[in-house]
């Protein structure tokens, strides 16, 4: 498993989290989201980094305004279609 540490100034770990643990769980959940939001990145690869199981990382998207499912309206209509 590798780290990656990196300082980040006080004012910014308060307004993540009560604590530096709590602001870094943060941090962990946004880049995770994130990197899901852009493609990088498997909703199971993502709940990884963020460190939770993936049904719980998929219910957190919303928090975050990430859609779950990313298809177009073309598409929807064609997976019903099929369904």
């Amino acid at each position: 498993m590798s780290r990656v540490a990196f300082d980040i100034p006080a004012e910014i770990a308060l307004q993540l989290g009560a604590d530096d643990r709590q602001a870094g769980i943060a941090l962990r959940m946004m880049a995770a989201i994130k990197l899901f939001e852009l493609g990088r990145l498997s909703c199971g690869a993502a709940a990884e980094l963020a460190g939770v199981p993936q049904p719980l990382f998929l219910a957190r998207l919303g928090d975050y305004g990430v859609a779950a499912l990313d298809l177009t309206a073309d598409e929807l209509a064609h997976d019903l279609a099929n369904a």
